[in-house]
C-alpha cells in the first residue's frame, strides 16, 4: 500500500466529502460550545484561589498551540493547488481552522476571567520538527494534509495530557471536550484520505496518545 500515490483523477467528489466536512464541523462546534458553557462558572470558582495561577499557565500553553494551528492552516493554504484534491483539503482546513479560532477566543476569555494575560499570537511558528520527521510537508496538497493530520493528532494528545493538570474540575471536563474535537479533526482528515482511495482506517487505534501517534499520522 502506497499512501503517496494520490492524484486528482482518483478523487471521487460524491464519496463522503460532505459527510466528512459536516461531521468535523459538528464535532468541533460541540466541543467549543461545551467548553464555553462550563468555563464561566469554573473561572468564577477559581479566580480567588491558588488554582487560578496553575490553570492560567496550562490554558496559556493550550492557547499557544491554538495560535500555532490557526497560523499553520493559513500558511499552508497558500500552497494548495486549484485541483479537486487541493479544494477538498482547503475546505477541511478552513473548517478545522474555524474551530481553532473558537477555541482561541474561549481560552483567551477564560484566562482573562481567571486574572491572567492571554499569550499573544506570534508572526510565524517553526514547523521544522514536523518537516524533518516526515510528518507532512508544504510542497503538495497531499503532504499539506499529512502535516495537518500530524498537528491535529498532537493537539489531541496535548489536550488529553494537559487537562489532567488543571485544578478546576469544570475546566478539566471542558478541556476534554476540546481534546475530543482535535481527535475529530484528525479523523476527518483521515476520512478525506480514505475518500481519495487510500486504504487506511478512519480510527487506527483505540486511543489517541503518544504511544499510538505513529498509527494516526501518515508519513511523507
Amino acid at each position: 500500500m502506497n499512501h503517496d500515490l494520490m492524484s486528482a483523477d482518483r478523487f471521487r467528489p460524491g464519496v463522503s466529502r460532505r459527510r466528512v466536512l459536516v461531521g468535523g464541523a459538528i464535532a468541533g462546534l460541540a466541543g467549543s460550545l461545551g467548553f464555553s458553557a462550563l468555563t464561566k462558572n469554573a473561572a468564577q470558582a477559581s479566580s480567588h484561589d491558588s488554582a487560578a495561577a496553575n490553570d492560567v499557565e496550562i490554558l496559556n500553553g493550550a492557547l499557544y498551540y491554538e495560535h500555532q494551528a490557526i497560523w499553520a492552516y493559513s500558511a499552508a493554504a497558500g500552497g494548495l493547488s486549484d485541483t479537486d484534491v487541493g479544494k477538498a483539503v482547503l475546505a477541511i482546513a478552513l473548517a478545522n481552522q474555524a474551530d481553532h479560532k473558537v477555541h482561541r477566543d474561549v481560552l483567551s476569555q477564560v484566562i482573562i476571567d481567571l486574572g491572567g494575560e492571554p499569550v499573544m499570537a506570534e508572526a510565524s511558528y517553526d514547523l521544522s520538527v514536523y518537516l524533518d520527521n516526515g510528518d507532512g510537508g508544504l510542497d503538495s496538497d497531499v503532504n499539506i494534509a499529512k502535516l495537518a493530520l500530524a498537528l491535529e493528532t498532537d493537539a489531541a494528545i496535548a489536550y488529553a495530557n494537559e487537562v489532567a493538570l488543571l485544578k478546576t474540575p469544570a475546566l478539566i471536563t471542558a478541556g476534554a471536550t476540546i481534546a475530543s474535537a482535535e481527535a475529530a479533526h484528525a479523523t476527518t482528515i483521515r476520512a478525506a484520505f480514505i475518500s481519495l482511495g487510500v486504504e487506511i482506517d478512519y480510527v487506527p487505534a483505540p486511543f489517541v496518545s503518544a504511544d499510538t501517534r505513529d498509527q494516526w499520522v501518515i508519513k511523507v
